[in-house]
């Protein structure tokens, strides 16, 4: 974690990782991992376990499908549901990039 970071978890994280699978395609655990912190976010203490138990959530929903052991590509999902996720995703990135100063906000739902 660095100290400028934005921790994401739950929705937060799920949208995130969501939507870098639906543009980027299929990747691994350590490739969202390294995603998150390019976009200046953070997923917790243990990273690995945080995104499989999000990504685990969004197998429900058809939006991510599991392709092999700790590796995930795009699903399915509306349109006005892809909308919602990339204006959402969007959001997120302006606040992670605003932050500086050694500033560590945990998540802007908590």
């Amino acid at each position: 974690m660095t100290t400028n970071s934005l921790r994401l978890r739950g929705i937060e994280l799920r949208y995130v990782l969501t939507w870098q699978l639906a543009l980027h395609g299929a990747a691994t655990i350590p490739d969202l991992i390294r995603a998150l912190a390019y976009h200046n976010f953070d997923a917790g203490e243990r990273p690995s376990k945080s995104i499989s138990d999000a990504l685990r959530w969004e197998i429900r929903y058809v939006r991510v499908v599991r392709l092999a052991r700790g590796r995930y590509g795009p699903g399915w999902m509306p349109r006005g549901t892809e909308h919602r996720i990339h204006q959402r995703v969007l959001a997120l990135r302006a606040r992670a990039k605003s932050l500086g100063g050694g500033q560590i906000v945990k998540s802007l739902t908590a």
